[in-house]
C-alpha cells in the first residue's frame, strides 16, 4: 500500500511517525508555514529513521496537493496560499483549462503554460488575473498527479525519428519515440503508449509503445481506441475465475432456502431482438380495485458477494458499457449470461418486488422478498406488439401468457395517464442503430422506433424504482444510492429560453420551471418539424442525472424518489441497492434465510461510490458517443459529394452544425463557407447575421447541404450549404464556393503545438 492511502502510523515505516491527519493539524494551527525542524522538534523524532519517515511522508503529501513546500523551505495549506485544486482539461487549440475541484468556474490556461502538462493531470494553480476575452487566467503552480492512464495514438516515421499523434485532440503534444521503445509499430499503426519522460517548457514528452492496436482503419479499431482512450477496464483479476469455480451452471441448492417459490407465476421477460442478458421479469393480475404487478429481479447480490475480488472488479467497472455490436460487461459472462440471467424454464434466484396498485395507477403498498421463479416466455419488444396488434399465430404460441401481456397493456395504459397528470417531461427524440456487413463496415443507419412494449417495460420499471426508494427513505439507518436529477441550472435556463425566443415559443414557470411547465412545453411543439430539435436543446438545458446518497428527487419523471433497482447485471448502483434492501429485510425479520449478500454501507462509502458510479456512467456515454461519432464519419465517406435536407442544430461564432435528416448526423458548415456575405455572432440571440444583406441563419432553419469532406481523424464532417428556409419559409440560395479538402489531423506539430503539415500516406479514419 502507497503512502497515499495510508492516514496513520502503518507498518510500511520500521518506526513510529507521525500520520497525515496529525501533521496536517500540525500546519493548519499554526499561523506561518512550518519548517521541518519544527516537525520533529514537535513529535519529539529523535531517531534519524523517524526523519527519513516523516521527509518521505510529507513529500507523500506534497504530492497529493496536501501541503506545499514554500521558497522559504517550509510546509503550508494550498488554500491558505490562494492555490487552488484542479484538474487540467486541454483544447486542440494548445490552450486549456483547470476543472476545479471544488466546483467552481474553470480557469483559462494559455498556451506557453500548457506545454509543461497534459491533459487529465491533477495540479495546483494560482489565478493570475483575466486574459483580453475576460476569462480568470489561472497559472500551473506544481503537477501534483500525473495523468495515470496511457496515450492512444498513431505511430509516424518523420526523418528517421519515431512520433505518436495522439487521438486524443485535448492532448497537445506529440510524443516521441525511440527506436528501441517503439516495440515492433509501423508507421501509421495505432498504439498505445506510455509516457517515460513528461513534456516541459523546452521539450516534448517521451514515450515507449506499450500496446500495438493494429492498422487505422481495422474493423472494430473504433472500439479499441475508446477502450483505452477512457480506461475502460476489460481484464478480469485471476482471482475472479476461482471464484466463480464455486458456481456451476445451475441454482446452488443451498440457494432456495427462504426463499418464496414463484415459478408457478407466469413471469415473462420483454427486451430487444439481440439482447443476452435478461435481468427483469414482470407479471400482472386485475385485481377488485387496481393490479397486482411483480417486478422480478436478478438476484445479482447472492452471487457478488462484498468486498470478494468479483465485487472489487465490478466496483471498478461501474456498469457495462454497451458499444454498437459489442458489449464490454460490469460481470463476467458465467453470470450476466447464465446464472442471472432470467433465462426461459430455468429456475433462477431474484429479487422481488409485488405492488398493489390502484386504478389510477397510483402505488398502494409493496412487498419486497427474495423469491425462486422460472420465466414462461422470453418475448422481445417487436413480438409484444404483434401479440397486442392481434397477430393470431403468435397469439396461438403464446397462449399461456395472453392475460398476462393484455393485463400490462392495460395497467401501462393507467400508468401513462399517470404520469401525463404529474407531467412527467416525455421525450420522443429519434435513436438510430448501424446496421453492419459481415466484414463489419456499416450497410445502413436506420431509425430505433419506440412503440408500446417499450413503454410497458419502461413504466413497470418505474414503479419498481419508485417502490425501492421509498423503501430506502422509510428507514433512517441503512442507505444507498438515488438517482438524483436536480432542477435545471440558471444558465443553461437562460440559453434555452434565449433559444426559444427564437423560434418564437416560451417556457412558462419563471425562473423555476416545473416539470408541468416542460412537459406543457413539448406538448406544444409535438407537430413542429423540429419538435426533435427542441426537445434536443431542452435535454441540453437539464442538468445531468447523478447517484448520491441524499434524495433529492427526480425532475424529469417529475417524482419526489428514485432509485435504480432494475439493472444489477449491469449498473452497480443497482446492486449497492438490493443489498441495502435485503439488510433492511435482514433487521425486520432478524434472520438470514434468502437474504446472503446483505450489506449495510457507510455514509462515506456511499458518497465515494455516488461519485465514482457517476464517473464509470459519463465514462461510458463518452466512449459510446466517441464510436458512434467514429462510424458515422466512416459511413459519410461514402457520400462524399451528395445532397442532403437537414436543420441547423448549433450555431457558433466559427459556424452552423447541420442534422442530416435521412442519418440524425451532424455536420459543420464553417462560417469561411458562407461567403456571400460577412457574417457575425450574435450570441444572445444565438444566430449568425449578415453584415450586409442581414440574413440571418438560426436553429431550427431547414437547409440542404452537400457533403464537402469528411476528416475522419478529427471526427468532422464539412458541409457545403445550398439552400437554407426559414420558419417563415423563405428561401435562400447559397452561391456555391470552391471546395478544397480541409486539413487533416495526425501530422507532428510544429512551435507553439500547431501541426506540420506532411503527407503520412495511407487513408484516414476518423475516431468516433
Amino acid at each position: 500500500m502507497s503512502d497515499n492511502q495510508q492516514n496513520n502510523n502503518t507498518p510500511e515505516y520500521e518506526v513510529e511517525i507521525p500520520g497525515r491527519e496529525q501533521l496536517l493539524e500540525l500546519v493548519t494551527s499554526n499561523n506561518k508555514p512550518v519548517h521541518f525542524d519544527e516537525f520533529i522538534r514537535h513529535f519529539g523524532l529523535d531517531d534519524e529513521r523517524q526523519a527519513v519517515g516523516l521527509k518521505r511522508r510529507l513529500r507523500a503529501m506534497e504530492r497529493d496537493g496536501q501541503l506545499i513546500y514554500s521558497k522559504a523551505n517550509a510546509y503550508g495549506l494550498p488554500e491558505r496560499m490562494d492555490l487552488i485544486k484542479g484538474r487540467v482539461i486541454g483544447h486542440k487549440d494548445g490552450f486549456g483549462f483547470c476543472q476545479t475541484e471544488d466546483g467552481g468556474k474553470d480557469l483559462f490556461i494559455p498556451h506557453h503554460q500548457m506545454y509543461s502538462v497534459l491533459h487529465g493531470d491533477k495540479v495546483l494553480v494560482k489565478t493570475s488575473g483575466k486574459d483580453s476575452r475576460g476569462r480568470t487566467e489561472g497559472r500551473i503552480v506544481r503537477v501534483t498527479e500525473p495523468r495515470d492512464s496511457n496515450i492512444v495514438g498513431r505511430y509516424f516515421v518523420e526523418h528517421g525519428l519515431g512520433i505518436v499523434v495522439p487521438d486524443d485532440g485535448r492532448i497537445s503534444q506529440d510524443i516521441l519515440i525511440p527506436d528501441a521503445d517503439k516495440n515492433g509499430a509501423r508507421h501509421g499503426q495505432l498504439v498505445v503508449v506510455e509516457i517515460t519522460r513528461r513534456p516541459s517548457r523546452r521539450t516534448s514528452p517521451i514515450g515507449r509503445v506499450s500496446e500495438v492496436l493494429g492498422e487505422h482503419m481495422a474493423p472494430g479499431m473504433e472500439i479499441q481506441v475508446a477502450i483505452r482512450e477512457h480506461d475502460i477496464p476489460t481484464e478480469w483479476p485471476t482471482e475472479v475465475d476461482e471464484e466463480l469455480k464455486k458456481y456451476s451452471e445451475e441454482v446452488p441448492a443451498e440457494a432456495y432456502e427462504g426463499r418464496k417459490d414463484l415459478r408457478d407465476l407466469p413471469l415473462i421477460t420483454i427486451d430487444g431482438e439481440d439482447s443476452r442478458d435478461f435481468d427483469d421479469a414482470v407479471c400482472c393480475v386485475q385485481e377488485e380495485k387496481g393490479w397486482r404487478l411483480w417486478v422480478a429481479i436478478a438476484d445479482v447480490s447472492y452471487y457478488v458477494r462484498p468486498e470478494t475480488v468479483l465485487d472489487k472488479a465490478a466496483t471498478e467497472r461501474g456498469n457495462s458499457v454497451y458499444f454498437p455490436s459489442n458489449v464490454i460487461p460490469m460481470l463476467p459472462e458465467k453470470l450476466s449470461n447464465g446464472l442471472c440471467s432470467l433465462n426461459p424454464d430455468v429456475d433462477r434466484l431474484c429479487m422481488v418486488a409485488e405492488m398493489e396498485l390502484g386504478p389510477r395507477g397510483k402505488l398502494k403498498s409493496t412487498r419486497f422478498y427474495p423469491a425462486v421463479m422460472k420465466s414462461h416466455a422470453r418475448l422481445t419488444y417487436n413480438k409484444v406488439k404483434k401479440l397486442l396488434d392481434g397477430d393470431e399465430e403468435l397469439q396461438q404460441q403464446y397462449q399461456h401468457v395472453m392475460d398476462n401481456v393484455q393485463e400490462l397493456e392495460r395497467l401501462y395504459n393507467a400508468l401513462s395517464a399517470a404520469r401525463k397528470r404529474r407531467s412527467a417531461i416525455e421525450f420522443d427524440t429519434q435513436e438510430t442503430r448501424f446496421i453492419f456487413n459481415a466484414e463489419r463496415k456499416i450497410e445502413s443507419i436506420e431509425p430505433v422506433k419506440r412503440h408500446v412494449a417499450h413503454k410497458i417495460i419502461e413504466e413497470c420499471m418505474i414503479m419498481a424504482n419508485v417502490a425501492s426508494a421509498q423503501l430506502i427513505e422509510s428507514d433512517k439507518e441503512i442507505g444507498a444510492l438515488f438517482r438524483v436529477h436536480e432542477t435545471p441550472a440558471d444558465e443553461r435556463l437562460n440559453n434555452f429560453r434565449s433559444f426559444l425566443g427564437e423560434l418564437g415559443l416560451n417556457l412558462e414557470g419563471g425562473d423555476e420551471p416545473s416539470p408541468k411547465d416542460y412537459a406543457a412545453l413539448l406538448e406544444q411543439v409535438k407537430d413542429r418539424q423540429d419538435h426533435e430539435l427542441i426537445e434536443t436543446m431542452l435535454l441540453r438545458s437539464m442538468q445531468q442525472a447523478v447517484y448520491q446518497p441524499e434524495n433529492k428527487g427526480h425532475f424529469g419523471l417529475a417524482l419526489k424518489s428514485y432509485a435504480h433497482f432494475t439493472s444489477p447485471i449491469r449498473r452497480y448502483p443497482d446492486l449497492i441497492l438490493h443489498r441495502a434492501i435485503k439488510a433492511i429485510l435482514r433487521k425486520k425479520k432478524g434472520e438470514e434465510k434468502g437474504l446472503v449478500g446483505a450489506w449495510a454501507y457507510s455514509e462515506k462509502q456511499l458518497d465515494e461510490l455516488g461519485v465514482h458510479t457517476s464517473m464509470t456512467e459519463r465514462r461510458a456515454d463518452d466512449a459510446t458517443r466517441q464510436v458512434d461519432e467514429w462510424l458515422k464519419c466512416e459511413f459519410m465517406l461514402d457520400h462524399v459529394g451528395m445532397e442532403f435536407e437537414g436543420i441547423i442544430s448549433s450555431v457558433t461564432n466559427f459556424g452552423l452544425f447541420v442534422r442530416l435528416s435521412d442519418y440524425q448526423i451532424d455536420g459543420l458548415v464553417h462560417i469561411s463557407n458562407l461567403d456571400n456575405d460577412y457574417y457575425h455572432f450574435d450570441q444572445q440571440k444565438g444566430m449568425l447575421v449578415g453584415e450586409n444583406s442581414n440574413s440571418v441563419f438560426r436553429l431550427g432553419d431547414n437547409v440542404k447541404v452537400k457533403v464537402k469532406d469528411v476528416n475522419l481523424d478529427d471526427r468532422k464532417i464539412d458541409l457545403t450549404l445550398l439552400e437554407a428556409t426559414s420558419p417563415g419559409g423563405k428561401k435562400r440560395n447559397m452561391p456555391a464556393k470552391g471546395s478544397g479538402k480541409g486539413k487533416r489531423k495526425g501530422q507532428p506539430r510544429g512551435k507553439g503545438g500547431q501541426r506540420k503539415n506532411a503527407n503520412r500516406g495511407g487513408k484516414g479514419r476518423s475516431k468516433s
